[in-house]
């Protein structure tokens, strides 16, 4: 039969196609050898002189010029040899790299401690330690406060700061201001003295010290009066009546008893015009009387439209004689109408009580003063039961 293979090109052999289907039988074995279509595999190209894989087409290779001394029958080109196991693992693995971009430079860490301007040095704050226990010498000298062990060359003791050596001075005598305020002369402990005081603490205790001492006194010598004004303010009032009277001048008919009479339309007058000024009328008591209030009636009655025929009287001037003899002034000022006009009248042990006219409302040289009715009033009996 004849060879219908181009002239010059390699014949193939029978053994070359098991050869190419070795690779394959060996990766029906393998499964980690299979290929897929996610992640093919890339071709391999072939070394020189060796065959290139099933599948793929051989690669042209440069044929030497004919010798003329060689023979004209073609000598059959070698069997390719499979490839290796391990380059198609190799290979495989190759394609399963991805490919990682070269890592950037990290940024230099900042240093720890930041550079600062030089300052001015500050020195070390000191330590405070906490006291502890103080034990001493063992065989030291006993301290004479608290019995603590201390060296014999110390003068004061290492617990509680005290000398060493106990004087006695009770016979040194202190100065006389020393004496003044410090009469015992005895030290106190440390942690038991007293809080400093300064001048200004002194002087302001003293005035202080003195106003207290003042309002005491002022309040123990009023206590009397100011009990007897609170029972003088809330006792039942009662009616006093004169026991005598008398008065500078009267007019005929009008005499000074007409005053304290009780009944509002009789009067007295001086019997003198214009104001009266100096005249008085005087109320007497045989006992001494305590009194509370006064009523005093101007003009000739109670009734308005009389006002006009004397003068009304508008200060008054009440001199009051207690029992001791001693005398008292009250001043008493009276308003322009009719009717009768309570004041205060707060007095005690009084004997007699004068009313001296100083000055008068409608005064003229055809009017007279007039004062219809004086009226007493002191604490009533019942107040006392």
């Amino acid at each position: 039969m004849a060879d219908t293979s181009a002239p010059g090109s390699p014949r193939a052999t029978p053994h070359s196609a098991p050869q190419a289907a070795a690779p394959a039988a060996d990766d029906d074995h393998d499964p980690d050898d299979e290929d897929t279509t996610e992640t093919p595999l890339p071709v391999i190209p072939p070394e020189d002189g060796a065959a290139a894989p099933s599948g793929t087409a051989p690669a042209p290779a440069h044929t030497p010029a004919p010798d003329t001394t060689a023979p004209t029958t073609p000598v059959p080109a070698a069997a390719a040899p499979a490839p290796a196991l391990g380059d198609t693992m190799a290979a495989r693995a190759r394609s399963l790299l991805v490919p990682v971009t070269d890592a950037e430079p990290r940024p230099a860490a900042p240093p720890s401690v930041a550079p600062v301007l030089p300052g001015r040095p500050v020195a070390d704050r000191p330590q405070v330690r906490a006291p502890g226990p103080v034990q001493g010498e063992p065989y030291g000298v006993a301290c004479p406060w608290c019995a603590t062990p201390n060296n014999p060359d110390r003068h004061f003791c290492v617990r509680c700061a005290m000398p060493m050596t106990l004087e006695d001075r009770s016979s040194v005598r202190l100065p006389w201001w020393r004496r003044l305020f410090h009469r015992n002369g005895e030290s106190h402990w440390a942690g038991d003295r007293p809080r400093l005081r300064r001048t200004f603490d002194r002087i302001l205790s003293w005035v202080v010290a003195a106003i207290v001492l003042t309002l005491l006194i002022i309040a123990g010598v009023n206590t009397p009066a100011a009990v007897q004004a609170t029972r003088d303010h809330f006792a039942k009032r009662a009616p006093v009546t004169p026991d005598s009277f008398a008065a500078s001048r009267s007019y005929p008919g009008h005499k000074p008893e007409l005053a304290f009479d009780k009944i509002n339309n009789s009067w007295w007058g001086p019997g003198v015009s214009q104001a009266g000024e100096g005249e008085w009328i005087e109320a007497r008591f045989d006992e001494p009387t305590r009194l509370l209030d006064l009523l005093i009636t101007s003009g000739t009655s109670v009734r308005p439209d009389q006002l006009t025929q004397s003068a009304l009287p508008h200060r008054i001037k009440a001199t009051i004689t207690l029992k001791d003899g001693t005398t008292t002034t009250r001043q008493i000022v009276l308003d322009q109408s009719a009717g009768a006009q309570s004041r205060s009248f707060r007095v005690g042990e009084v004997t007699k009580v004068r009313f001296t006219i100083e000055s008068s409302y409608m005064a003229s040289g055809s009017k007279q003063v007039s004062i219809a009715e004086i009226e007493f009033f002191g604490p009533s009996s019942a107040n006392r039961t």
